[in-house]
């Protein structure tokens, strides 16, 4: 055995392995059969062949000589311990001793390669974390390390220092989970590792050094062999660790993980740290060209020019020393090289300017670090900036550079100037102490509630910037601290969030979330009070003013300033987000129930939250991922409906409810000439999952015809208007509205509606506004709709009264209202106007749609090409609902003049660029519901299907509906955040029938490992390249949850015709055994060429003379209906 199989880690290669007897380490003549497996680190012994731990292994680089003892004898020799062997013939024994010998040569060779003699041990990696802790099944404590992607077991620290060990665990199939207060277990496939530590502190940090691991383990290499291909980038430019694997993006150093955790406490505005291995995204082929060109050669020769030697890092130097050394390299540039120019800001800039248009990065580093300005101006109005400059003269690596460094600070050595950042304010002294219910700290969002028992009672103390917590009030040395100036976020969940009734969050720099808990809610909201004045500086004490659910600072961009971020603080109460920004008073609050956008840009590494209210755009920055998650679900969830009344629901700039805009919005467009529209009802299921959309965010909902029908869309409207708990004209003044509906002098009944008017809420006086201007025009197409004011009164009167239909009162109020639409609500000239040219343009637009014959509305234009990507390939068509693929590919093959020959299999492909995979689509697939799903990496493409004649001969002399047989497998899926593929490609035992697709482990499994509804997937031909797969003939299957998270796998088969075959049974099964048309439609249909502008065109309902009727009458005197006002 080879060792545990799993990971995406290199295993390391075997030298030799085989059964040798050993000899005890009392000296006894009896000799114990071992395992025995050598490879370029280890040698390891086990009980048995199938083990997947050793019983202890010997670091190579620990062996000082082998020797030959006797017949079939030999010893492998340590500093301080010897190891004897036995092997069965003088052949094996002289095998396995030049194995060893050259094993060590090797070894050495390595060590002196890279200077590494760290711990005492040649050869050896620094731990990430080591210490004592207590292991289940075992008497006394054990010293562990974590080293890599590894954690190590020895009897003790000696035999640590002498590399003689237990065992190792490799993380790649390893997970860690809390088990209680100072207990946790790490769990692999082979066995479970329960550990236990001295405290919770320090189980703590066991698991966050462990968690790391694995995603050690997980990551990829080929990022990093890229960079350290240039030797400078081979070791860390702060502290010449070797193989740094971490990287700051704007300094454009390469640092090792000791480092690279210190940089991240400088702060965003100093060093962006990204890894060479987790960060995939991140490493475009544009950054890593740039860290060969500047690296750390370029990067020390400028940070690192004046570096004392009683001053520079060593590997093994302390995180307090790490630490100030790079405030003073970085932050305050204490060893730069200056520039000649440093001081003479306009000449910097000058530079500056000239520099970004050549090839000299080392240049523009220099300037940058010496206080140019990255914003400067140019002189040159089309190219205002550095960056707009390197992008005119096609230097793209200095546009790399400067995006990168947009919002670096500029190191100064009195770096302590007020206002600029958290670090540099002084904050107030506040104290405060008592018992908290504390849980261990997490590196995601609690998604789960919290039980009670999670929590441990600690004495928890806030002074002098800092929050301790103890393990009682009489203990001396805390558990575990949180500095203020480390608190980027305080939250408040609602109460019985968690075990405990009243909670808070804190959320640190580090990437760090503490939860804490009390009964009390005035003890509970006195901590939460002083927690925030201690971390909020006095520019943002404004907003401690109220009560609030979330307090924090966040990187924004806003106004004119959208060239470099800054830090803001902000809090959020109820639906309102206030902000403090530090070039200004506190800022009026965002109302977020009435953005008009509320968006996420940019990947997963650099996602953007656009808030977009009428006059004001807010960009926030989600720089550290914990506390931005935090602050974007509780802003979503603020700027959502909170209830059933007007007022709690997403509101418009006229504060008019987003749901009654988008309903009302729709029907004008679709729906003013629909036979019946709002006397007739929709169906009742569709109505009921539209309302519910609505309800839960309007603002995301875009209603679009060939979806939804008016009827349904008029249904969800009456429905919504009809339920709500006060009424849209309250329950106070119901009876004073159809009391006044009585008054028999029709001037005097008018003027009553307009007092009762101003007496209603603004949200419900702004909707009856709206809503009764809409049934105005509703009642203009009466000719068509055949519904007049009456009519219209009828049907909403028992709607907005929430009577039974029986009282006419409430009817002639909406009659009346519609009636005098212009005087109750003072609609002038001006604003009818608008209203009249703005429904005009909409039905003549539609009567010219139906005159011309287009397409109904919904028709989607998309490109599709023939045969292969090209611009002069490409066809600009229009999509209707019904259109299948058969008829696309037809349609574009019929504009194309392409003949159709036998045996021709012309089929439509969707082609996914990201994936380097292609799916042909199924002749009676849908085409509008692809384009809808469609990525910007993804077309379509119609060409041969060169395999179709293959599969369908396969088909028709195979026997049975099902398909079994042995496929390489491999699963991407999502491992602690970090997006990256898992495993390599193992063989599975497939089973495909009518129903689903089975994977076994082997072919005498009973039980199969996973199980997929095969009606739920979609295939793709191809696989991409950069999974390695072990052959070219493989597909892509992608599954859909009902959730709508997009699983993804991967499998491999042998031969061509395997493939095939297997795809055959695909299609056979997913579309009941039709895979071709037996006869293939040959209508070529017109294509319209009529088009108003880029609109698309939308029918009316009736007929075409009276449409023009209607428009006509409306057009000439859109007052006709209000002379007997």
């Amino acid at each position: 055995m080879d060792g545990p199989p799993g990971g995406s880690t290199p295993i390391t290669p075997v030298i030799k392995a085989g059964w040798l007897d050993k000899n005890p380490p009392q000296g006894s003549y009896i000799y114990q059969k071992r395992w025995v497996r050598l490879d370029t680190d280890h040698l390891r012994y086990f009980d048995s062949n199938k083990d997947a731990y050793s019983k202890r292994f010997i670091s190579v680089a620990c062996i000082s000589h082998v020797a030959a003892i006797g017949d079939q004898k030999f010893e492998v020799i340590t500093n301080n311990r010897t190891f004897a062997f036995r092997a069965e013939s003088d052949v094996e024994r002289k095998e396995w001793m030049q194995a060893l010998q050259q094993a060590m040569a090797e070894q050495r060779a390595r060590a002196r390669l890279s200077s590494a003699y760290l711990l005492g041990v040649p050869g050896s990696e620094q731990p990430d974390r080591a210490g004592s802790l207590e292991l289940r099944g075992f008497k006394n404590k054990l010293y562990v390390a974590v080293v890599g992607d590894k954690v190590q077991l020895y009897k003790n620290l000696e035999e640590y220092h002498l590399g003689i060990g237990i065992t190792f665990i490799d993380m790649s199939v390893g997970n860690v989970k809390e088990v209680d207060r100072r207990s946790f277990d790490l769990t692999t496939p082979y066995r479970i590792f329960s550990f236990s530590a001295d405290s919770e502190l320090e189980k703590e940090q066991w698991l966050e050094a462990m968690q790391g691991a694995i995603a050690e383990a997980l990551s990829t290499s080929e990022v990093a062999e890229r960079i350290w291909a240039a030797a400078p980038n081979r070791f860390c430019a702060d502290c010449g660790a070797p193989q740094p694997d971490w990287a700051s993006i704007n300094l454009c150093v390469v640092i090792c993980k000791r480092c690279a955790g210190e940089h991240r406490g400088l702060g965003a505005g100093v060093s962006k740290v990204r890894s060479l291995k987790m960060d995939r995204k991140v490493w475009t082929e544009t950054l890593i060209e740039l860290f060969l060109q500047l690296g750390n050669g370029a990067g020390n020769r400028f940070w690192a020019a004046n570096v004392p030697p009683s001053e520079a890092l060593q590997p093994s130097s302390s995180p307090s020393t790490r630490r100030c050394h790079l405030e003073a390299k970085y932050r305050e540039g204490k060893y730069r090289r200056y520039h000649p120019l440093f001081g003479n800001q306009e000449e910097l800039d000058k530079a500056l300017c000239a520099a970004v248009t050549t090839t000299d990065l080392a240049e523009t580093q220099a300037l940058l670090g010496c206080g140019a300005g990255i914003n400067c101006f140019s002189g040159d109005p089309e190219a205002p900036t550095p960056l707009a400059l390197a992008e005119q003269a096609g230097q793209t690596l200095q546009m790399e550079f400067l995006r990168n460094n947009r919002t670096t600070e500029v190191p100064r050595l009195d770096s302590m100037k007020p206002l600029e950042k958290h670090y540099s304010v002084v904050l107030p002294t506040v104290s405060h102490s008592g018992f908290l219910y504390k849980t261990a700290s997490a590196g995601k969002l609690l998604q789960d509630r919290r039980a009670r028992e999670e929590f441990s009672r600690r004495w928890c103390v806030l002074g002098d910037g800092v929050l301790s917590y103890f393990e009682n009030e009489r203990a001396v040395t805390p558990n575990g601290e949180i500095r203020a100036s480390e608190i980027v976020c305080l939250a408040v969940p609602p109460p019985d969030t968690h075990g405990f009734e009243h909670t808070f969050e804190v959320y640190t720099e580090g990437e760090r979330l503490y939860l804490f808990g009390l009964e009390s809610a005035e003890q509970a909201h006195e901590w939460v009070k002083c927690i925030a004045k201690a971390f909020v500086p006095p520019l943002a004490e404004d907003l401690l003013a109220r009560d609030f659910e979330r307090l924090g600072r966040l990187p924004y961009k806003a106004g004119l300033s959208l060239q470099r971020a800054q830090e803001g603080w902000f809090s959020l109460s109820g639906s309102e987000l206030r902000a403090v920004f530090p070039d200004g008073p506190c800022e009026e609050p965002l109302q977020l129930r009435k953005l008009q956008e509320l968006s996420i840009q940019g990947d997963s590494e650099n996602q953007v939250l656009v808030l977009v209210e009428r006059r004001r755009t807010l960009y926030i920055q989600g720089e550290r991922r914990l506390d931005f998650m935090g602050w974007l679900g509780a802003i979503q969830k603020a700027a959502a409906s909170m209830g059933d009344t007007l007022s709690e629901q997403q509101l418009g700039d006229s504060d008019i409810p987003v749901i009654v805009y988008r309903c009302v919005d729709y029907i004008t467009q679709c729906g003013l000439t629909s036979e019946g529209i709002y006397r007739k009802c929709g169906q009742t299921s569709k109505t009921q999952r539209l309302l519910e959309s609505l309800r839960q965010d309007a603002r995301s909902v875009h209603l679009k015809e060939g979806e939804q029908h008016v009827d349904d869309v008029s249904s969800a409207l009456k429905r919504f208007l009809r339920d709500l708990p006060d009424g849209l004209f309250t329950r106070a003044q119901r009876l004073t509205w159809l009391e006044a509906s009585e008054i028999e002098d029709e001037e005097e009944k008018v003027s009553r509606y307009r007092e009762l008017l101003v007496r209603l809420p603004p949200v419900n006086r702004a909707t009856v506004k709206a809503l009764i201007s809409h049934l105005y025009c509703v009642q203009c197409f009466s000719d068509t709709n055949q519904m007049n004011v009456h009519n219209l009164a009828i049907v909403f009167g028992p709607t907005l009264f929430q009577t039974d239909g029986q009282d006419y009162k409430a009817g002639r109020v909406v009659e009346d209202l519609i009636n005098h639409y212009v005087v109750v609500f003072s609609v002038d000239e001006e604003e009818l106007r608008k209203q009249r040219e703005e429904i005009t343009a909409i039905v003549k637009m539609r009567v010219a749609g139906t005159a011309s014959g287009t397409q109904h509305a919904g028709d989607f234009i998309c490109t599709v090409y023939l045969e292969e990507k090209k611009a002069e390939t490409e066809q600009h068509i229009k999509i209707p609902a019904s259109m299948t693929a058969e008829e696309l590919t037809l349609e574009i093959l019929d504009r194309r003049n392409v003949g159709i020959r036998e045996k021709d299999y012309w089929t439509c492909f969707e082609v996914n660029e990201r994936e380097e995979a292609e799916r042909p689509l199924h002749f009676a697939e849908k085409v509008l519901p692809i384009l809808h799903g469609l990525g910007t990496d993804s077309h379509l493409v119609v060409k041969k299907h060169q395999a179709m004649e293959a599969m369908l001969l396969y088909l028709a002399s195979r026997v049975g509906d099902t398909k079994h047989g042995m496929m390489k497998f491999r699963e991407d899926r999502s491992l602690l955040g970090l997006g990256l593929p898992s495993g390599g490609f193992h063989d599975r035992y497939f089973i495909l029938n009518s129903s689903c697709l089975r994977l076994y482990k082997e072919v005498r499994s009973h039980r199969p490992e996973k199980e997929w509804p095969v009606k739920s997937l979609k295939v793709y031909l191809g696989v991409k390249k950069k999974l390695r797969p072990p052959t070219c003939w493989g597909f892509t299957v992608v599954h859909e949850t009902e959730k709508h998270e997009k699983q993804q796998w991967y499998l491999c088969c042998d031969t061509q015709m395997e493939l095939r075959e297997w795809f055959a049974t695909f299609l056979f099964v997913q579309h009941d055994g039709l895979v071709w048309p037996s006869e293939p439609s040959r209508v070529s249909r017109a294509v319209p060429e009529v088009r108003l502008g880029s609109v698309s065109l939308i029918p009316l309902r009736g007929s075409e003379n009276e449409m023009r009727r209607s428009v006509a009458a409306f057009t000439a005197d859109p007052l006709s209906l209000l002379r007997n006002v």
